[in-house]
């Protein structure tokens, strides 16, 4: 989409009103971005490293994350 030079402010006000969710590796997010009053939620996978035999475990925990996750929050998995 052409977003790979935004930083995570610009990133979410670019996918608000396209997407409901951020999944992200990124355990920063919590503590530099306020998101009340956005219509977009992000889950932050906390896995030993962003590579997939570390993330696939947190799957499970995270398909039920996002049946329950609420605009505007932030949510921590693993």
């Amino acid at each position: 989409m052409g977003w790979g030079d935004l930083d995570n402010g610009h990133l979410l006000d670019a996918m608000t009103d396209q997407f409901d969710v951020l999944v992200t590796v990124d355990r920063g997010i919590p503590k530099q971005q306020n998101l009340s009053g956005r219509s977009i939620a992000v889950l932050v996978l906390r896995a030993r490293s962003n590579r997939l035999p570390d993330l696939l475990p947190l799957v499970p925990e995270m398909l039920k994350a996002l049946s329950s996750l609420e605009p505007g929050s932030i949510v921590l998995v693993g």
